[in-house]
């Protein structure tokens, strides 16, 4: 495999390595290059130190990755990262909770301020988590086949005009270098979108920043550092098998709304959805985010905040879209649109006159009524009898039951419910991913009995450790 290695902020060089190879020995190779003793080199990918003995392929290091290795900062930030890196590694388990490629966000939108549910949704026994470089199609076939792709992301990549599967990635918000070292792992949307929830250490020369500012990145094509995409949070892995509010299949790839019963609607009926809305121009106006769609349940408080989302509809459609928002702000503000076919022009007359003239710079030049919109004329306009309108079958209706299932909420609650029980320390439900009863909480560390749920002792050892 080919990795891309910056030394101490420089360029980018390939390297060329086994997936096999361990991280010492690329440590041997740059060291040797520039001269410097490879224990005295640290290799950074995604927010966090690669350890000597891991392998590339354990650090989940995609094909054409950039990793930064640099040599430790001197003075007290010295100090301080070591203590850093000591609460983090503690144990395979917590390094993977602590990489940016492992993550699995398709929980819920927790805050902040609930810590241990994250831990909730390991990957089961037997299943495998989705790597970067998957194609949307690869991602759907792994989950057909019963792999569990938890750490999947989606974004809208603006190369490839269309939505795609992330990496998420992280860099230091001063200096802009993707070398921060970060204090904990994201658990939620909030701690990737919302700036300043995370901090670190960045191990640029010279660079004091902490705070910590995540960005997304196509992973079905190589990108440079400037290629960014923006983050699509409601799409997710169908990880609980949680139907379609609309047409009631349980697909592989949804949306998941933000509403208080978190529907869930598949991305093929979503894209009808925005569809439907956008031919009926009934989407939402919001000051802040501007014109969205809420719950297609109809849920209150439930508005897509993030309007990329509706790419789905494609280029055109989404071309549309966006004529749509024009008009009914240049409506709003007391403009009208040409009526002359083919034009459409927004204008915004200077006073109440009846005679609008379109302005032929930007349109036909057609004079109009302002009242009828016909043809200017002198005298009252003519009242004309609108003919019958016919019901079309194009509107787009969520049943009740349907509604019903297809709660990501409640398939989690249930989850939860059957597959984890409580630490007897700190109450954080916790999962039995197979082995024996003897059971350490990821949070608190507290060793307890998994059929007991007390603290582990003799009896239980000698009773049932395994079942």
């Amino acid at each position: 495999m080919i990795v891309f290695v910056r030394f101490n902020l420089g360029p980018g060089v390939p390297v060329e390595l086994q997936e096999e190879a361990s991280v010492a020995q690329l440590k041997e190779l740059v060291g040797s290059q520039q001269g410097v003793q490879p224990e005295d080199l640290r290799v950074l990918f995604a927010g966090r130190e690669l350890q000597s003995t891991a392998t590339l392929q354990g650090c989940d290091l995609p094909e054409q990755s950039t990793v930064h290795i640099v040599l430790p900062p001197s003075g007290s930030s010295t100090s301080q990262l070591l203590l850093l890196q000591g609460h983090l590694a503690q144990g395979r388990q917590e390094e993977e909770e602590g990489s940016l490629t492992r993550l699995d966000l398709s929980s819920s939108r927790l805050l902040a301020t609930s810590p241990g549910m994250a831990m909730v949704l390991e990957s089961s026994e037997g299943g495998v988590c989705g790597t970067e470089g998957e194609s949307l199609d690869e991602v759907q076939a792994a989950a057909r086949r019963g792999a569990r792709t938890c750490n999947t992301f989606f974004v809208f990549c603006k190369s490839c005009r269309s939505i795609q599967p992330g990496k998420l990635r992280v860099r230091c918000r001063s200096c802009k270098q993707t070398t921060l070292t970060l204090s904990r792992g994201p658990s939620c949307w909030d701690d990737i979108l919302l700036p300043s929830h995370i901090h670190g250490i960045c191990q640029s020369e010279g660079c004091q920043g902490h705070e910590a500012e995540f960005y997304m990145k196509c992973a079905s094509h190589p990108t440079s550092d400037n290629d960014l995409s923006v983050a699509l949070d409601l799409i997710m892995t169908n990880t609980r098998s949680v139907p379609c509010i609309a047409c009631t299949d349980v697909l592989d790839v949804v949306l998941v709304f933000e509403c208080s019963d978190r529907h869930v609607i598949c991305l093929d009926c979503f894209r009808h959805y925005c569809q439907t809305r956008l031919n009926e121009r009934q989407f939402v106006y919001h000051p802040v985010i501007g014109y969205s769609l809420p719950c297609a349940a109809g849920c209150d408080d439930s508005l897509i905040k993030e309007v990329h989302h509706f790419r789905i509809l494609g280029d055109e459609q989404y071309g549309r879209y966006l004529q749509y928002g024009a008009e009914e702000c240049l409506l709003t503000i007391g403009g009208l649109m040409c009526p002359s076919p083919g034009c459409g022009a927004g204008l915004l007359p200077p006073d109440n006159s009846r005679k609008v003239k379109c302005d032929q710079q930007l349109g036909c030049g057609f004079i109009f009524c302002r009242v009828c919109r016909g043809e200017y004329h002198e005298g009252p306009c003519q009242v004309l009898t609108a003919p019958p309108t016919v019901e079309t079958a194009q509107g787009f209706v969520v049943r009740e039951e349907a509604s019903l299932r297809g709660r990501w909420e409640q398939a989690s609650l249930l989850f939860i419910a059957e597959s984890t029980r409580r630490c007897p320390t700190c109450l954080v439900p916790v999962e039995r991913n197979g082995g024996c009863m003897h059971m350490q909480c990821p949070l608190c560390k507290a060793e307890w009995c998994w059929l007991c749920g007390v603290p582990w002792n003799r009896e239980c050892m000698g009773n049932h450790w395994f079942g």
